[in-house]
């Protein structure tokens, strides 16, 4: 299957979870340690614009890859960076060409689109589980994210405060593959709101 495929199924995935975003959820806190919900959709917004510009011009500054704004529609902001998204990676015959993924290096377009796929199932899911609601993502997208995410060095020096990821957590290999998605990444299946 075309990675591009995957990828923007992936985003509409997440796009259903931040239309059901409520102005009275962008303070709840999330999975993600150091941000609510508002943090978090302008965290997804930025990196949606940082990897269409780099996907374009080869690379971004730090400034887009952070800079993204919610102004007082987050379901519009996301809608449009997701749409760039798209369209930067619509030249299909260029998905081998080099683009710099902030400070992780420069990959393959086509590799740096997997890890724009992984953060869309699992900020989904980081989304869904501040905001209370079910979510259930397709299992290709899962499967595609876990071999990915096994592949993500789980070492002091690239996990913990400040990086993208916090160190694994423990789950059974019999595990369905989101819970070992999520445990993989550093979150906690069980997480809830209210139990934070």
């Amino acid at each position: 299957m075309d990675v591009r495929d995957l990828d923007r199924r992936a985003g509409a995935v997440l796009g259903e979870v931040v239309m059901q975003v409520r102005a009275e959820h962008l303070s709840l806190p999330t999975p993600c340690p150091d941000w609510t919900v508002r943090g978090l959709l302008r965290h997804i917004v930025s990196e949606n614009e940082g990897f269409a510009a780099a996907a374009t011009n080869g690379s971004a500054p730090v400034q887009t890859w952070t800079g993204g704004r919610l102004g007082d529609n987050p379901a519009g902001a996301y809608r449009r960076s997701n749409v760039a998204v798209a369209d930067a990676f619509a030249d299909g015959g260029a998905l081998d060409r080099l683009m710099e993924v902030r400070e992780y290096g420069s990959f393959p377009r086509r590799i740096a689109l997997t890890f724009h796929h992984l953060d869309c199932v699992v900020h989904a899911w980081d989304l869904a589980r501040a905001i209370g609601i079910p979510y259930s993502p397709p299992f290709d997208l899962v499967d595609a994210a876990l071999d990915l995410a096994r592949r993500i060095p789980d070492t002091e020096s690239a996990r913990g405060p400040g990086a993208a990821f916090e160190r694994s957590l423990k789950v059974s290999g019999t595990a369905p593959a989101f819970l070992q998605l999520l445990g993989l990444l550093g979150r906690d299946p069980e997480w809830t709101a209210q139990a934070r």
